[in-house]
């Protein structure tokens, strides 16, 4: 089966690239919105590729790429009282809530901004390129990601 290619967006002083070079793979958990946590629990899988985006940065855009490392299961801090992720709603036996976990796979060396994936032949249909569009985990065709890729490699801003 083919795999598939995902825009995921962190802002940097979270969580940036260069925190995941440093840690080789993280969970991505906390994510608190119901369509991306369907896809994190019905539609992404190892080997996936990950475009990793910063957002509210100076400039918005990706930074660099990663894959799935582990395919979705249930985000433990939703159980995990006084964490800032715990949603009580949510259990052991009936889970609300997913993480992935990401592996490192490259840094860029600049960021393909957002202003530079709008303005792209190719990229027109990408989500994170419409207006409105905020949710943090968002699928990508093929061709954009390797389009983005291949920006990415020769960016130095």
């Amino acid at each position: 089966m083919a795999k598939r290619c995902w825009l995921m967006k962190c802002e940097p002083d979270a969580y940036s690239i260069h925190d995941l070079a440093r840690d080789g793979t993280t969970s991505w958990e906390g994510v608190r919105n119901y369509q991306a946590r369907n896809f994190m629990r019905d539609d992404m899988k190892k080997g996936d590729g990950v475009l990793f985006y910063a957002s509210n940065a100076a400039p918005s855009g990706v930074t660099g790429l990663a894959t799935i490392a582990r395919a979705g299961y249930p985000d433990r801090f939703a159980w995990k009282k006084g964490h800032k992720y715990f949603d009580e709603a949510s259990t052991k036996d009936a889970p609300i809530w997913y993480s992935v976990d990401i592996a490192f796979v490259e840094a860029f060396p600049g960021t393909v901004s957002l202003e530079t994936l709008k303005s792209t032949r190719g990229l027109e249909a990408m989500t994170v390129t419409r207006k409105g569009s905020r949710l943090s985990i968002q699928p990508v065709m093929k061709v954009e990601y390797d389009i983005v890729t291949r920006l990415g490699r020769r960016s130095s801003s």
